[in-house]
């Protein structure tokens, strides 16, 4: 099962989804908290290492849900978020996506809806509530450049990532480029990241070298 946690001020919100999700067999219900600094301090402490889905509302007393993930994206960046608010405003949405958001519910979505996005999540995928889509659809078409993927790449995670595609170990890749082996793990984590990407052939494919 999946290990998740939940972060959302109403407690009866708050408990509703906890029975929902540990209810469904398909994820494994690890914490839940009220606030951002409850949770910060709980992965401060490493007590969430295993944690790979977060499930945050975005107005909290204190913190946001937004200014928590744009924390903890950096430092967990293997972890996916979705936010489930009262709140569709253009603003929220994008400021939650840039934070680090990859997928966006509205809080009137069914149930049954809401544990399928949790698993389009966990799959890769980015769900989001039809209002919330259409508003980011509109501003791509209105506002936005489309910016290839792998142009985020720096240069050394393009040479890490052209090395990977001649089929070269972790080691003999540290070797080539005269680089430990701990950073090229963390160079192709950020590969992987940049480009969404869940596994070496598919990040070689996003990037046109398969």
């Amino acid at each position: 099962m999946t290990p998740i946690v939940i972060i959302e001020d109403d407690e009866k919100i708050r408990n509703y989804l906890a029975a929902l999700i540990a209810g469904s067999g398909e994820f494994d219900l690890q914490a839940t908290f009220a606030t951002a600094e409850e949770a910060t301090l709980y992965f401060e402490n490493n007590m969430g290492d295993e944690v790979e889905l977060v499930l945050t509302d975005i107005q909290l007393p204190g913190k946001s849900g937004i200014d928590f993930i744009a924390w903890l994206k950096p430092i967990r960046p293997y972890i996916q978020f979705m936010i489930l608010s009262a709140y569709d405003d253009a603003d929220r949405i994008f400021k939650a996506l840039k934070a680090g958001a990859t997928g966006y519910i509205l809080k009137s979505t069914e149930a049954a809806r809401l544990i399928e996005a949790l698993h389009d999540l966990r799959k890769g995928g980015s769900p989001m509530s039809n209002e919330v889509a259409r508003k980011v659809v509109n501003a791509f078409q209105q506002d936005i450049d489309y910016k290839d993927a792998k142009d985020q790449l720096s240069g050394r995670e393009k040479e890490v990532l052209q090395q990977l595609a001649k089929g070269f170990s972790y080691k003999d890749i540290a070797e080539r480029l005269f680089i430990s082996v701990e950073t090229v793990r963390t160079h192709i984590r950020n590969i992987y990241e940049k480009l969404q990407a869940g596994s070496r052939i598919d990040a070689l494919r996003k990037a046109g070298l398969l």
